[in-house]
């Protein structure tokens, strides 16, 4: 399957990814920068991106653990979400999310 990332510089990114492994392993694994302090583990909000409007409602909604970091992150909007807690299925193929400010 396929991902889109926009990166901190406004370049596209079309990544190889698997289903069942979260967004920021994708990122991670095409060698974006990306902060990602807690190593993915929800504990911060350092991998902060913002889904296509296209997709936002396709996805599951965040947990609270997810929201309570968002709570903390600058620039936050309806469509943010963190890359460590968005799991990639196959009906996410082509979904494209953009790294937000804080994130590298």
């Amino acid at each position: 399957m396929k991902i889109n990332v926009i990166d901190h510089k406004g370049a596209a990114h079309e990544l190889n990814a698997t289903p069942g492994m979260k967004v920021l392993e994708a990122i991670q694994d095409a060698n974006l920068p990306v902060l990602a302090q807690c190593g993915g583990s929800c504990a911060c909000a350092t991998c902060h991106v913002y889904v296509d409007a296209a997709w936002v409602a396709k996805l599951p909604q965040p947990s609270e653990d997810e929201n309570a970091m968002l709570d903390g992150a600058f620039d936050v909007t309806n469509a943010s979400r963190l890359a460590c807690q968005i799991e990639l299925t196959d009906a996410m193929d082509g979904m494209t999310v953009t790294m937000a400010p804080g994130s590298y």
